[in-house]
């Protein structure tokens, strides 16, 4: 890769980490890449992506894994009678920059005892963590932070998902000394054109590059 890569993680499952990472793929004019999609309802998350960043097809590469079942990757390869082979899990060679996304929170498990954070740790490459702003959410971000930190992963910031609660957004931020980067409120009608005018609106694109 000849530009920089970026991870898109979570605390949880469902917190809009693929959304996030729509709206980033196309703020940056980056391609998206998923190692591993659990579950293909709706084409999975490569097609959320691709519809709501209004990426051309050229941006979208391939999964390492297309897993059926909606859980756990470890879990659905075993479902799908598939082994997971970490060495299929390096991030793509891409002629421009690369925004990544992982599939829950950072200690999902892939393949036996190999956890997200694993991955992330061995690419060496800076993540983003994606968390709500709803309860819970100071335990559940700081808990994520506190994984990602012993495994020696670069923390670029943190983005927050939902209506503001600047108490909690400050507490994680402050105690987790990690960069708040922005908070994405719900957008509704969601599409390409309302999701990237709400990223503009909110994030500072050079906090990315």
């Amino acid at each position: 890769m000849t530009a920089r890569a970026l991870v898109v993680t979570g605390t949880d499952t469902d917190v809009g980490k693929t959304v996030f990472s729509a709206a980033l793929a196309a703020a940056l004019g980056a391609a998206y890449w998923k190692p591993v999609q659990s579950g293909l309802d709706g084409g999975g998350d490569t097609a959320t992506v691709a519809a709501l960043g209004g990426l051309p097809a050229h941006r979208i590469l391939p999964e390492a894994y297309r897993l059926t079942t909606p859980c756990s990757p470890d879990r659905s390869a075993e479902i799908d009678g598939v082994a997971i082979d970490p060495a299929r899990l390096d991030p793509p060679p891409f002629d421009g920059p690369l925004v990544i996304e992982g599939a829950g929170g950072v200690l999902v498990p892939l393949a036996g005892d190999l956890v997200f954070a694993d991955l992330f740790a061995r690419w060496g490459l800076p993540v983003v963590l994606v968390a709500r702003t709803m309860l819970g959410t100071i335990n559940h971000s700081l808990l994520s932070v506190e994984a990602l930190r012993r495994r020696g992963v670069p923390i670029l910031g943190i983005a927050f998902i939902g209506e503001a609660a600047e108490h909690s957004e400050a507490t994680i931020a402050r105690i987790g000394g990690v960069k708040r980067l922005g908070r994405l409120p719900h957008v509704s009608p969601l599409d390409a054109e309302t999701l990237g005018a709400a990223f503009a609106a909110h994030f500072a694109l050079e906090d990315f590059q």
